[in-house]
């Protein structure tokens, strides 16, 4: 039987590692898809790759971060640090950003 895919090996053979995704942060109920967005924002202001996984449509299933797994770590400190910081720090850098 032959096979529908143009080649059975991938051109790139290490591209695999760059898709190896881990997830550093998940969240169910009414604002789970708000604090995802807003730790996925969080990873990419710091240069790292984020991605966010979830569907509207099914409101009952939790929204997760996910990073590549060699910046999994990175990820993790960064959102415990902000965590740690709480919400009035958020709001302090967010004013610190604005224009006069």
């Amino acid at each position: 039987m032959e096979s529908n895919h143009a080649s059975d090996t991938p051109a790139n053979p290490d591209a695999g590692e760059q898709l190896d995704q881990v997830t550093v942060f998940q969240s169910a109920g009414v604002s789970a898809e708000m604090e995802a967005l807003d730790v996925k924002a969080l990873l990419e202001s710091s240069g790292l790759d984020a991605v966010l996984v979830g569907d509207t449509r099914y409101p009952n299933f939790p929204y997760e971060v996910r990073v590549p797994r060699e910046q999994a770590q990175q990820a993790e400190r960064l959102i415990e640090e902000a965590l740690a910081a709480g919400p009035a720090a958020a709001g302090e850098a967010e004013a610190a950003t604005e224009k006069p």
